[in-house]
């Protein structure tokens, strides 16, 4: 039960959760589409990556201080899982794109040649746009403190 009780684990937890949530009804209002399915899968925004990793990092600044090494090393993770989210996975998603196009194309690529079925199509959205990170960002840093004043006043 401890567990529960400590506060950089349950902000950045209910970053997560929360991110997921907000992510349908933006989409509803953005292109007036409703996408449960949005709020399990990755993309979107905002980043639920971004808004776990800076959660984090700003809880163990509020609990630990910015001077701690902890909070130093929660500054660089965030900063790296940022940059892969709008960097390596947003590509793997836009080459996931241009595969699926491809394999529509070409009926052998399209089917597989044992089943002749069609393949599953690959996964296209994986990684974010910069402002869905920003987003993520500063939705995570805004859920830490809130829960923070809420839970210790």
């Amino acid at each position: 039960m401890a567990l529960f009780h400590n506060f950089p684990l349950m902000a950045a937890l209910l970053s997560i959760v929360l991110a997921q949530i907000v992510k349908v009804p933006i989409k509803l209002i953005a292109t007036r589409s409703w996408d449960v399915g949005l709020g399990f899968s990755t993309g979107g925004m905002p980043s639920s990556h971004s808004a776990a990793v800076v959660s984090l990092a700003t809880a163990i600044g509020i609990v630990e201080g910015v001077t701690s090494s902890a909070f130093a090393i929660a500054v660089i993770v965030s900063a790296i899982t940022m940059y892969d989210a709008m960097g390596i996975r947003r590509h793997a998603g836009m080459h996931a794109s241009l595969i699926n196009r491809i394999a529509r194309t070409i009926p052998m690529l399209h089917h597989d040649a044992v089943t002749k079925k069609p393949r599953e199509e690959l996964k296209e959205l994986l990684g974010h746009r910069p402002i869905e990170v920003l987003a993520g960002a500063v939705f995570g840093a805004a859920v830490s403190v809130v829960y923070y004043w809420i839970v210790y006043g």
